[in-house]
Order: structure tokens, then sequence, then C-alpha cells
């Protein structure tokens, strides 16, 4: 009973919040659709950094390329694995020729993992704008029902009016809210995979440098 009581409110307090309501429910849809779609292109463009680079560490020392290859083949769609592949596949050139590899791997990985997040920052602003104008456009009927409205009536507008007005901002705020709070997830799980692609691509460099001066020496 509670829950459906809950349900009609919610309703109620939609149809009472006027037009800029559905401009606001269609910045919320649009909002969830960029959420889902990044949380799930992140979630496979991630993986723990230290387990994976501590297993390609012991490919490389065991001199086994193909092995540490065939690792990064097997990650999938994670972002660091192509990246360490691209400098695995040009370990026998020289060093500039591996930091080049490793480089361009990674300007084609990482705009993609933050693709999409700015629009996030902009819906959350678009939303709290969209509320504002809704409560403008309740304070203006409230207005005009306590000039115009006849005296019997002028109550009922006027609640009417205030209504719409807090519904709007209410419902403005909440999806902002949202918004504001799984761009700032969302970007920080993006930031943390660049972060790691750009400390484990150092560390490739760094063992596949001492690997040819090994080698060298050998």
């Amino acid at each position: 009973m509670e829950s459906g009581t809950f349900g009609q409110g919610i309703v109620g307090a939609f149809q009472q919040g006027g037009f800029s309501m559905w401009l606001i429910a269609v910045t919320l849809a649009v909002s969830v659709a960029f959420m889902l779609e990044r949380f799930i292109r992140l979630s496979q463009a991630n993986v723990d950094g230290s387990s994976f680079m501590f297993e390609v560490q012991k490919y490389i020392l065991a001199n086994d390329l193909d092995g540490a290859i065939r690792l990064c083949n097997g990650a999938g769609k994670a972002a660091l694995p192509r990246v360490i592949k691209a400098g695995l596949q040009r370990a026998s050139r020289e060093q500039e020729q591996i930091q080049n590899a490793i480089d361009a791997a990674s300007l084609e990985v990482i705009p993609k993992l933050e693709r999409r997040l700015p629009y996030l920052a902009l819906i959350a602003n678009i939303a709290t704008l969209l509320g504002l104008l809704g409560t403008i456009s309740g304070l203006i009927k409230s207005f005009a029902a306590v000039a115009l409205a006849d005296p019997a009536q002028r109550q009922a507008i006027l609640a009417e009016g205030i209504s719409e007005a807090m519904n709007a901002t209410a419902f403005g705020l909440v999806t902002a809210i949202m918004t504001m709070v799984a761009h700032s997830i969302l970007s920080s799980k993006a930031s943390k995979i660049t972060e790691e692609i750009d400390e484990f691509g150092v560390k490739l460099l760094d063992l596949l440098s001492a690997r040819k001066f090994r080698h060298k020496s050998e």
C-alpha cells in the first residue's frame, strides 16, 4: 500500500511540475544511457595493472616475448594490455621506436576511455537550468494568479504555480546531482586506467631496455 502511495505521489508530482518536467526527463534518460555505456566500456577496459604487469615482467625476464604477447591478447578489450602489446611487438627495435609504438597505442586508447564523459557534466548543467526554467514558469503562474485571477480561484492557482516551481526544481536538482556523481566516479575510473597506462608503459620500456642490454653483455 505504501509503495503504491509513493508511486502515485511521484506521478502526481511529475504531472504538477509542468512542461519542464518532460524536458528534464529526457535529459535524465540521456544521462542514464551515457552512464550505462561508459560504465560497461570502462569495466571492459579496466584490468588489475599491477598484477598484469607482474605477469608480463615474468615473461620478459624469461625471454618469452611471445608468451607476454599472448597474455595481452587474452585480456580482451582492456586498455593497458593493448598498449603493452604495442611495445612488446617492437621489442627488438631501438628504444625510440618502442617508445613511439607505446605512445601511438596510448593516443589511440586514451580518448576512447574519456569519450562522452564531458557530456555528463553538460547534462547536469542543463538539468539544473531546466529545473530553474520550471521554477520561473511556476512563479509566473503564481504572480498572474495574484494579479488577475478571480479571488475565489486565486488560492488554487497560486498553489498550482508554487507546486510546479518546487517540483521542477527538485527534479532538476536530483537529475543534476545524480549525473554529477556518476561523472565524478566514471572520470575517476578513466583517470586511473590512464595513469596505469603511463606508469606501466614506462616500466615496460625500462624492462625491454634492460633485456636488450643483458643480451648485448652476454
